[in-house]
């Protein structure tokens, strides 16, 4: 009996260049018989099978079920094809196409093949730091332009020897088609210098040995990574971890740790099976774990600087074949904190880092291969049961979040802090790695960069842009630049309500929840404390903290202790300088007077509704912190010395009818009551941490009970949490469990940072649901 024969072609779309899927359909063809060629072109990938229609049948739904660990299928489009009679099925070169549609691999961990070769004495590729394959390693951060081959990458510059051709080209080989693929002979060299730039290995394992000593004897290498530099430091030595954040001038904020294996954690840090699972996952995030057996600041065999007033320590595992070699010659763990000048992108070239850091690092251990594209560590943490983001960069970066309806091309813009940009096309959005605080011209310069290379790689010319309604951002300044395009201003906290909106496919009227520290609000006032009544298209504003006074305007960010003189004069007026609690003694009595100048006469004292500076004027009160060094600080403070193991008792706050206009139905939140009996507690000497917890309970009581005012009213029962305050682990916690128990779906964020890092989906999506109609 005579076999049908049928041919097809499969269009693949989905991240299918650079991680193993060619060899894989090579393999899989040779499983069902079948007949052909595969290729890479600017969608994906492109197969073209003869051969008995039952075999073509269980090799497609293989494709979609059965593909390789860093590959992600998210379409394939079958078409009858003619015949050809292939004679085999073979892998050809790659394809132009018209249309760029491929995504784009993040860089990834080694795997555990490379990282066994790479302990084999016997193996060529023995103790190599730029082992790889098709299944690991480097990916954006080398990436020039796309199909994803060697040409298009910063591996162009390394010719192959035999050997790695030899396995390059074989399709039964892990390293086919793997681009970065390289050994001692071919591929890239490490180096080590003085602080000067004086080269004093004589060879890359020498360099990587003599780094690893170093470290081990207190000293401050600068290592260049995957993405860029970091300073890496002995974790363990207090002295070491000092003179690091003095030469940094990070007095404060805490450091990144890097350590050999889980396991090393275990004295350290309490590590759930979720926790642990999240950083052995090949994205290798930071991941925030809770500290144990602190005492007085001390965690066991670590030095008590690498994260003070802090109950968490950020801990991620290697990541690159450099970082296990360092790890095993060196400390078990390090300090592994970022490498750039303050406030600007993470330098990617050696001349650059010797510049910028020379006076920090007292050693260099650099490379010769070229970074392209920078990209930070991505960092999370397990909350409620999920992960969840507080930066979104390597590892993920740029994969997309996919939708629940197609979008038109548009540019999110992204906020003024903690940026990212994103694009979007059908119905996926495409988010940039972390590109930070928009505040300086290297950070916009780093910016337009990384809008270009996403326009380029992903071929979106955007038709909108949508941007922050602030006028002062970067990132608007950006969008007004730009001509010929379409550009919608969309309001902060909307943007981060229509985010987690997007995120959990909700598109239709919902409650949000938006706790952050600044936002330019549509009454010209700083926003920051808001309860909306939205839906992705608009919003209403139902409810808010009432303003209160920031006495020197921006200043007032950077020294909580104006915020606190702020809520005192508004509770006490000016009786509050006689008031007989810490504060006051610790303050000086002239800055108070003179604030008070300020506020009564409306000078430099812009209204402002933001939690943020709610826990700032608490921090103060309870003279945790006065002046910040760092971007939430005082906040994380607060939170720290939360006595957790009390009871769930709360102060006083009103919920009152809108002062400017009592006809829209609004209303505002206010805390005054929970200040004055805080402050009476100050007078009775009570712990800071019972006033912490009762604070933080207060405010979600305060937000539980305005967000069932608004249902009643609405007869809206689902509500969105967003905003950076629900980075903070009790309010997230409390303000789900509080809402759940009154029978309300919550739903948070899982897939973009619920910061301002995840803003420029919000604005996208914003700017979509406005063009739709």
């Amino acid at each position: 009996m005579k076999v049908s024969i049928a041919a097809k072609r499969l269009e693949i779309s989905g991240v299918v260049q650079g991680v193993g899927f060619r060899p894989f359909l090579f393999s899989l063809a040779k499983k069902y018989y079948l007949k052909g060629e595969v290729s890479n072109t600017s969608s994906g990938v492109l197969v073209i099978v003869e051969g008995p229609p039952d075999n073509i049948e269980g090799f497609t739904n293989d494709i979609y079920y059965k593909s390789p660990l860093l590959a992600c299928v998210t379409r394939i489009e079958s078409f009858d094809a003619e015949l050809h009679n292939f004679s085999l099925f073979q892998i050809v070169k790659s394809r132009a196409s018209n249309s760029r549609t491929t995504l784009i691999s993040p860089d990834v961990t080694i795997c555990p093949d490379c990282l066994a070769e790479m302990k084999d004495p016997c193996d060529r590729r023995y103790e190599y730091p730029f082992i790889n394959c098709t299944n690991c390693g480097p990916r954006y951060t080398i990436i020039e332009d796309i199909p994803y081959d060697r040409p298009q990458t910063s591996m162009k510059h390394f010719k192959m020897c035999s050997d790695c051709q030899s396995e390059y080209d074989d399709p039964l080989n892990r390293r086919f088609h793997a681009q970065p693929n390289a050994c001692p002979e071919c591929g890239p060299q490490v180096f080590l210098t003085d602080n000067k730039g004086k080269r004093i290995d004589s060879e890359s394992k020498e360099a990587i040995i003599l780094a690893a000593q170093y470290l081990s004897q207190g000293r401050i290498v600068a290592v260049k990574g995957l993405g860029g530099f970091h300073l890496a430091c002995d974790a363990s030595s207090q002295d070491i971890v000092q003179s690091l954040r003095l030469r940094k001038a990070r007095p404060h904020k805490p450091f990144a740790l890097m350590a050999q294996s889980a396991s090393h954690l275990f004295d350290h840090v309490h590590v759930s099976p979720k926790e642990k699972q999240l950083l052995e996952s090949y994205h290798r995030p930071i991941v925030l774990l809770n500290k144990k057996n602190i005492k007085n600041n001390d965690i066991d065999g670590l030095a008590p600087g690498v994260a003070p007033f802090n109950n968490c320590l950020g801990i991620m595992l290697p990541y690159t074949p450099l970082h296990f070699l360092l790890l095993e010659k060196g400390p078990d763990v390090l300090v592994m904190t970022s490498g750039n000048r303050s406030g600007e992108p993470l330098s990617i070239e050696n001349e650059d880092a010797l510049d910028a850091f020379s006076h920090i690092a007292d050693y260099f251990l650099l490379n010769n291969r070229d970074i392209y594209f920078r990209a930070d560590d991505s960092i999370a943490r397990i909350q409620t049961g999920k992960t969840r983001f507080i930066r979104r960069s390597r590892g993920y970066a740029p994969l997309p979040i996919s939708l629940n309806k197609k979008m038109p091309k548009i540019l999110g813009c992204g906020a003024g802090l903690k940026n990212t940009i994103c694009l979007t096309r059908d119905n996926y959005v495409f988010l940039s790695q972390h590109i930070g605080d928009m505040d300086n011209v290297k950070v916009y310069d780093f910016y337009q960069t990384s809008i270009d290379h996403l326009k380029q790689l992903l071929d979106i010319q955007p038709e909108i842009i949508a941007h922050d309604m602030h006028s002062g951002y970067m990132s608007t300044d950006y969008a007004k630049a730009q001509n010929n395009v379409k550009k919608v201003a969309v309001q902060h906290h909307h943007a981060h309500a229509a985010a987690c909106m997007a995120e959990n496919d909700l598109d239709g009227d919902v409650i949000a929840i938006t706790l952050d520290g600044t936002g330019y609000g549509t009454d010209g006032h700083i926003w920051g404390g808001e309860l909306l009544v939205c839906t992705q298209k608009t919003f209403k504003r139902k409810a808010h903290l009432s303003y209160i006074k920031m006495p020197g305007g921006d200043a007032a960010v950077l020294e909580p202790w104006r915020m606190a003189a702020s809520v005192l004069y508004q509770t006490f007026g000016n009786d509050f300088l006689s008031l007989d609690i810490p504060y006051i003694k610790e303050m000086e009595k002239e800055k108070l007077s003179f604030v008070c100048q300020m506020m009564e006469k409306n000078l430099n004292s812009p209204l402002t509704s933001s939690a943020g500076r709610l826990f700032d004027a608490v921090a103060s009160l309870l003279c945790i912190r006065h002046k910040i060094t760092h971007e939430s600080q005082a906040a994380m403070e607060l939170e720290a010395i939360a006595d957790k193991n009390l009871i769930n008792d709360i102060y006083g706050f009103d919920i009152v009818q809108n002062k400017n206009d009592d006809r829209d139905g609004s209303f505002e939140i206010d805390m005054m009551t929970c200040i004055r009996q805080i402050t009476h507690d100050l007078k009775q000497s009570e712990s800071s941490g019972r006033i912490s917890l009762k604070f933080h309970h207060t405010l979600v009581a305060a937000f539980t009970k305005a967000t069932l005012r608004a249902s009643k009213e609405t007869g809206i029962q689902k509500v969105v949490l967003s905003g950076g305050v629900f980075n903070n682990d009790i309010i997230l916690n409390q303000m789900i469990r509080t809402l759940e128990e009154n029978n309300l779906k919550v739903y948070t964020h899982t897939k973009v940072p619920t910061g301002d890092g995840g803003i420029c989906l919000g604005q996208a999506v914003v700017a979509a649901a406005l063009e739709a109609n």
